[in-house]
């Protein structure tokens, strides 16, 4: 971590209490029930948070494009039409329980460092683009950062309208219904280079009383779905050594992941976010159980060394306990360096406006991930409370919120060619 010097007091600043006020009246579309919000993506409400994005940057003078997969695009223009826009953005779409940060805070401030642009009168060479990308969050439609990675040419146009929700609905049908599904042509719109604001979504920064996190890259991450099979028995009837207990199985297999992650420490984690175990009954063992597996690593040798001691060790457990077990990978991503330029350009704006900072590796998914395949890109984070997210409870400071906003300010500056 380096320490910045505060030489440059009178540098330009954005309007710290207007990008909070602007965050504050986001929060009340979709708002949770503790204080956070539930604007899943193509639900009514994040509709209603897209208009009111769109209103504001129609009212900062920008214009507005949408894809086909609802991707909205507002553009400053530059004084070179021949040039590629520089893009800031993140997601307007929420956790079931989440916070009013995670994602938003990098739309919303993309729109402050325009707005602040235009308080200037400042003209940038290569035009500026904000973009909210669709359903990052994949909590009703996964995977995660769904539409970014359209964009980017992970997954085709229709393998998207297709994904479907729990009750059955469909990506496509869903982004008609409320009106996002617009005709730009995925992926066309060239970019030269994306930087995106985030809460760190991590405890590191708070604790160490750090400004902004220098995002150098991103984990890896693969998610498997382990089922055992076994067989239902009663409870009271059913003598200990002949169980072909499936939920049994599934608790080694907790202790498993845990014991693999920490094989790997300090930077590999390891998570059982789901577990089902069926029939479900009280007074029944288990004849199957069906779990979820999260393991992330900076680091894709360790990611891969990991997921094969979770195969050999579920295969493992179910020779032991004489059931069945099976495990199927449901999402893989390589872990992603961002450009080498793009990092330092960051590093060299924090130093200048005065705040302290160090280098990071975020620890969940993003959008700038899928981007860093196709453009030039950075991400810069600040601190959030007690590193809680994807939680009613998220919560920032309006000082965290403005100190990031102005490295992005000052970095898009320098990429866009604009002269304060």
């Amino acid at each position: 971590m380096q320490m910045a010097q505060s030489t440059l007091g009178s540098v330009v600043r954005i309007n710290e209490s207007r990008l909070w006020h602007t965050l504050m009246e986001m929060a009340k579309v979709g708002p949770g029930v503790a204080g956070g919000n539930n604007r899943q993506a193509l639900t009514d409400e994040d509709g209603q948070g897209r208009a009111l994005f769109r209103r504001w940057c129609e009212e900062a003078g920008m214009s507005i494009s949408v894809d086909q997969v609802g991707n909205l695009f507002a553009t400053r223009t530059g004084t070179n039409p021949n040039a590629r826009a520089v893009c800031m953005g993140s997601h307007l779409d929420t956790q079931p329980v989440g916070g009013r940060f995670d994602g938003v805070l990098g739309v919303l401030a993309g729109l402050e460092v325009v707005r602040t642009l235009n308080d200037l009168a400042v003209e940038s060479e290569h035009p500026i683009v904000v973009t909210n990308w669709t359903n990052e969050e994949g909590s009703r439609f996964a995977p995660v950062m769904m539409a970014s990675g359209v964009y980017a040419g992970v997954h085709s146009v229709d393998w998207a309208y297709a994904r479907q929700d729990k009750q059955g609905r469909t990506f496509g049908a869903e982004l008609e219904r409320i009106g996002w599904k617009g005709d730009e042509p995925v992926g066309t719109r060239k970019f030269d280079a994306y930087v995106e604001l985030h809460i760190e979504q991590g405890p590191i920064l708070e604790a160490e009383g750090i400004d902004i996190g220098v995002v150098t890259g991103g984990q890896g991450l693969t998610w498997l779905q382990v089922t055992f099979t076994g067989r239902s028995a009663h409870a009271g009837s059913t003598p200990m050594g002949k169980r072909r207990n499936a939920g049994l199985a599934a608790a080694r297999a907790v202790e498993l992941v845990q014991t693999v992650a920490m094989h790997h420490q300090p930077d590999a984690v390891g998570t059982v976010g789901r577990l089902e175990l069926r029939p479900n009954s009280t007074n029944s063992v288990p004849g199957s159980a069906e779990l979820t597996v999260d393991i992330r690593s900076p680091d894709a040798a360790v990611l891969q060394d990991m997921e094969t001691r979770i195969r050999e060790g579920v295969a493992l457990i179910a020779l032991e306990l004489g059931v069945s077990g099976d495990v199927q990978r449901l999402q893989h991503a390589a872990p992603v360096a961002f450009d080498a330029g793009c990092v330092e350009l960051v590093r060299d704006q924090a130093r200048s406006l005065g705040y302290s900072f160090r280098d990071i590796v975020s620890g969940a998914g993003h959008d700038a991930y899928w981007l860093a395949r196709v453009a030039p890109t950075a991400m810069i984070m600040c601190p959030c409370v007690d590193g809680i997210s994807h939680n009613e409870a998220e919560n920032i400071s309006p000082q965290w919120a403005a100190a990031g906003t102005n490295v992005l300010l000052h970095t898009v500056a320098r990429l866009a060619k604009a002269s304060f």
